[in-house]
């Protein structure tokens, strides 16, 4: 009876911390306190914040043409990114960065998929049954996440909109939490159904 009691209060502990992290605060949009449109040069890039600023906070996501982008800086070099993992739709901006056969790699905070910064490869740990003594060895699942090119000028930090004409699995999610994520999708269906 009393692993019953506490098998029953950790399940609701676990529902308690995910209302926590659904609902709870966002990641910082560096434009979120201005109403007008992001700051677009000629040419189509869009700025996401001055150099300096996300150096200094390593991570941070933006919108671009309506979809959440995740900008790294990591050993030197800035990476952009669908913000949300293909497998699932985990937040990458909140996944640990990790360097696996010489590629930087986030890894998702939901189910520990890892994503190459440098070009949004999916890896996975596979063995060779066919060898004599298998050892793992990392493997592609090939391109699954978007990345977005990256543009410094005059110490500000541009991202270029997504060419849409190729798609990856990580549209799906970026799609799907363009309008803030299942409650404003459900939101927008139900006041489209009333009218």
């Amino acid at each position: 009876m009393l692993d019953l009691v506490i098998l029953s209060l950790h399940f609701f502990i676990c529902f308690l911390i995910s209302l926590a992290i659904w609902y709870g605060p966002k990641d910082v949009d560096l434009r979120s306190s201005s109403t007008e449109p992001a700051e677009m040069k000629p040419d189509g890039l869009i700025l996401i914040g001055k150099e300096d600023d996300i150096k200094r906070s390593q991570r941070v996501t933006a919108k671009v043409n309506g979809r959440e982008v995740v900008v790294f800086y990591h050993e030197g070099k800035f990476h952009a990114l669908d913000s949300r993992c293909y497998h699932e739709g985990g937040p990458l901006r909140l996944g640990e960065i990790e360097d696996i056969n010489g590629q930087a790699c986030i890894v998702c905070p939901w189910h520990k998929y890892k994503i190459t910064l440098e070009t949004g490869e999916g890896l996975y740990e596979a063995i060779n049954p066919l060898e004599p003594s298998p050892t793992p060895q990392w493997q592609s699942k090939g391109v699954k996440q978007r990345i977005h090119k990256v543009t410094i000028d005059n110490g500000n930090v541009y991202v270029s909109p997504p060419d849409l004409s190729v798609s990856f699995d990580s549209d799906y999610f970026a799609d799907k939490y363009k309008n803030g994520g299942d409650l404003a999708m459900e939101k927008q269906s139900n006041s489209q159904a009333a009218e």
